[in-house]
C-alpha cells in the first residue's frame, strides 16, 4: 500500500460561527467551500491551509464534548509547521489566543508549543 499524504483533517465544533472566525480570521486559513446541510442541521466548511485543502470544519447540533484531560484515546492534537515560532506566538497572543511556554522536542531539538481552539481542541505549532 502506498499512501501519498494526509488528505484532510475533520473537526467537529460546538459553535460554528466562533470556530469559523477562529480558523479563518485568527489562524488565517482560507475558505475553499462552505455548505449548509439542511437535513443534518449542519455546516461543513472546507478550509485551505497555505494553498492546500486540508481541514473540514463541521457543526452538528448537540454533539458531546471531547474528553481531553486527562488525555483520552484517539486523536491527540493537530500540529502546524511554522518558520518562526516566536513570531507566531506573538501574533496568536496579540489575537487573544493563549499559548503554553515554548518547549524543545528532546528528540529533534525543534521548538514547539500548544494552544487551543474554541472547543479546547489542542493545537500545536512546531518550528521548521
Amino acid at each position: 500500500m502506498k499512501i501519498n499524504a494526509v488528505h484532510h483533517i475533520a473537526i467537529i465544533c460546538s459553535d460554528y460561527e466562533k470556530s469559523k472566525d477562529f480558523y479563518v480570521n485568527k489562524l488565517g486559513f482560507t475558505v475553499e467551500r462552505e455548505v449548509y446541510r439542511k437535513e443534518r442541521d449542519s455546516y461543513k466548511l472546507d478550509l485551505n491551509v497555505n494553498g492546500v485543502y486540508q481541514i473540514e470544519l463541521f457543526s452538528f447540533p448537540n454533539c458531546p464534548p471531547r474528553p481531553s484531560y486527562p488525555e483520552a484515546r484517539g486523536l491527540r492534537h493537530l500540529s502546524f509547521e511554522v518558520d518562526n515560532i516566536d513570531e507566531v506566538v506573538l501574533e496568536l497572543n496579540e489575537k487573544g489566543i493563549v499559548t503554553e511556554p515554548i518547549r524543545i522536542d528532546e528528540f529533534t531539538n525543534k521548538r514547539f508549543t500548544f494552544f487551543e481552539d474554541p472547543d479546547n481542541l489542542p493545537l500545536e505549532i512546531y518550528e521548521k
